[in-house]
């Protein structure tokens, strides 16, 4: 740390200064004045100023460097053009947050502690919400770690304009930390949901919140990265990912808040952060909209989510040396390692060894790419497939069972 330089010299420094100043003065030898000579005194040497040529003016050395008045206004032009470019971005961030306040909630509420503390058997907890329109019901969306172990009576959803309703019904999935509130009110304003995950890495986004309880707090950033699916996230951990990361800010507080395009599209749920301080530092992960929407939906609809189900088991630590034994340049897909009798891959002939590249038109990273993918697909719906096989990309077709079908076994 640099600290300003002090207004005066510190009291020791200024009588050691003195003192050499006095003892550099009595070491100077003076020849004292004789009696009969006068003392006189010897004039300073005058200080001569080199005079200006005559009839010619000072001349500044560095006024060519100087705008003249032309080019000042010149520029000043170029400014303003400039200006107006950012300004249209300033009102369309304007015109993003009149339309998104109303549709941004903050959620307080009261469960059991895990872990009472001084006597206190319950515990607080603060988050964010986002009102959309879910199967004709009018629901708040956040996530289930804000909301889990409390009953309806100890959640207040807070709106834009002051309001507090409580919840009449909450719904929620363990598997990928998503809680859906049904409520009902007047006026009330629903988010519009991106129809499809169309977020490409550098896009520009809106994180919207409650962070550390200051609600519809508004950050801006970019999409970092994509399909962030090995995170260690809470106690129970959350099964299902697919994470958008980005650099918007998103503290405690914004957990269910929405993450929104520039066109004021839901596009994902914050939900979680890297920090070693506790707080932002610029890294949050939101779930994206497909899988919000898939699972919100199945919740109001049937209460429960329903997902896909295969019948393989994949290499979690399928290598580059397994890659290129299967003649693969790079270990790329899920490479299958059973299949599960009268399961869908069986039926479809998949076999040990395939390596599942596509999954419904999309190319699949990895395992935990595959599973993400398929819990998100509904149940009794034919997907078309490409696996590697004896170096040949290999066309299958199955149709999707549900999971508890078999896991109920």
């Amino acid at each position: 740390m640099f600290d300003l330089l002090p207004s005066r010299w510190p009291e020791p420094t200024q009588r050691w200064t003195a003192r050499f100043l006095c003892c550099l003065m009595a070491a100077m030898p003076v020849r004292p004045a004789m009696a009969d000579e006068a003392v006189v005194p010897v004039p300073a040497p005058a200080i001569e100023h080199a005079a200006p040529a005559t009839g010619q003016a000072p001349v500044d050395p560095v006024r060519p460097l100087r705008l003249s008045a032309a080019e000042r206004e010149r520029l000043y032009g170029q400014v303003v053009l400039e200006a107006e470019a950012l300004e249209r971005q300033g009102a369309q961030l304007r015109r993003l947050t009149l339309l998104l306040r109303p549709t941004v909630v903050h959620i307080d509420t009261r469960k059991p502690a895990l872990r009472p503390r001084n006597g206190k058997a319950s515990e607080d907890e603060a988050g964010s919400g986002v009102i959309v329109q879910i199967a004709g019901r009018t629901v708040v969306i956040t996530n289930r770690h804000v909301v889990n172990r409390a009953e309806l009576d100890n959640i207040t959803i807070r709106l834009d304009d002051g309001r507090e309703l409580t919840p009449r019904r909450l719904w929620s999935d363990a598997g990928t930390d998503i809680a859906v509130l049904e409520i009902v009110g007047d006026d009330l304003e629903p988010a519009r949901l991106a129809a499809a995950d169309t977020l490409e890495i550098g896009d520009t986004v809106l994180a919207i919140g409650s962070p550390f309880g200051l609600s519809h707090s508004v950050t801006l950033g970019i999409v970092s990265a994509k399909g962030r699916r090995d995170l260690e996230l809470g106690d129970e951990g959350v099964r299902f990912q697919d994470f958008i990361q980005t650099d918007a800010a998103i503290n405690p507080g914004n957990s269910g808040g929405p993450l929104v395009n520039l066109r004021g599209e839901v596009v994902g749920l914050n939900t979680a952060i890297a920090s070693n301080s506790g707080g932002s530092e610029g890294i949050g992960f939101a779930i994206p909209v497909s899988m919000v929407e898939f699972v919100a939906r199945q919740l109001v609809e049937n209460g429960k989510v329903a997902r896909g189900y295969l019948g393989v088991a994949l290499d979690k630590s399928f290598s580059r040396q397994s890659a290129e034994r299967l003649g693969m340049v790079r270990a790329v897909g899920a490479r299958v390692t059973g299949v599960t009798q009268g399961s869908p891959a069986d039926a479809a002939g998949l076999l040990p060894d395939d390596v599942i590249i596509e999954f419904g038109g999309t190319p699949v990273d990895d395992d935990d790419h595959l599973v993400s993918l398929v819990s998100t697909t509904m149940t009794d719906r034919e997907v078309d497939l490409v696996v590697f096989r004896d170096r040949q990309r290999v066309p299958l077709r199955l149709r999707v069972a549900s999971r508890d079908q078999f896991e109920s076994r």
